[in-house]
């Protein structure tokens, strides 16, 4: 059941007059990630839109994230998307609402790095693209951003719910394994990070989650191939 206290969040994102107008998923998508959600508008103030395509298109992923004039826009990609939910095939029923709340709190990674304006930046010491960047320095730029996000989302869980953290650490494992079709070795995979994160352990206490995500990150980029 969807809690009452959600829908004023989920219309006022969404910009729809009422939740009847989302489908099924996107509802349980949103529900899923509502605590992530209210926590990142109401407690951090991020400038969060959330924009649901009406028809996805070829190769889109069932969850994004934009950033345009000043917000973080996270897309729903899921109407007309036949693999939106490929990613949770091999999840338990039970547990696929938790890793679709680790995959929003991914997103809210990114938003974080882009409200910041630290967007492709890095920590003094660590080499960073140039204006013109070469093809291979963008993807390394591009995987650094899902190994920062990736940590954010499992700081997230250790905090939120510690007791289901090596289950969601090692789904997140399973689905960044480079992929074969890839050319360019490890060019999708952040396992330099997840890697250094096998428990919560890895994450220091008492601190904002992308701060806990931060200091592990950094460690990441000392041991990037």
């Amino acid at each position: 059941m969807i809690k009452r206290t959600f829908f004023p969040l989920l219309l006022l994102a969404s910009g729809l007059s009422s939740a009847a107008e989302l489908t099924e998923m996107e509802i349980r998508w949103l529900t899923a990630g509502a605590a992530v959600l209210n926590y990142a508008k109401q407690d951090l103030k991020l400038p969060i839109d959330i924009t649901v395509q009406p028809q996805a298109r070829a190769n889109d992923v069932p969850l994004a994230l934009g950033y345009e004039n000043g917000r973080c826009k996270l897309v729903l990609s899921m109407r007309g998307n036949p693999n939106a939910e490929d990613i949770l095939d091999q999840v338990p029923a039970a547990q696929r609402p938790l890793m679709i709340e680790a995959m929003v709190a991914h997103e809210i990674g990114h938003c974080w790095r882009y409200a910041q304006g630290s967007w492709h930046a890095v920590p003094a010491g660590f080499e960073a693209s140039p204006a013109h960047a070469s093809a291979a320095e963008a993807l390394r730029d591009t995987r650094r951003e899902e190994g920062y996000a990736d940590l954010v989302a499992l700081a997230w869980i250790h905090q939120r719910h510690p007791q289901q953290y090596a289950s969601v650490a090692a789904w997140m494992r399973a689905v960044r394994q480079p992929s074969p079709e890839i050319n360019v070795p490890g060019t999708h995979s952040t396992l330099t990070w997840l890697q250094l994160a096998p428990t919560g352990a890895a994450f220091t206490p008492g601190l904002p989650i992308f701060e806990q995500a931060s200091l592990v990150w950094r460690k990441g980029l000392s041991h990037e191939e």
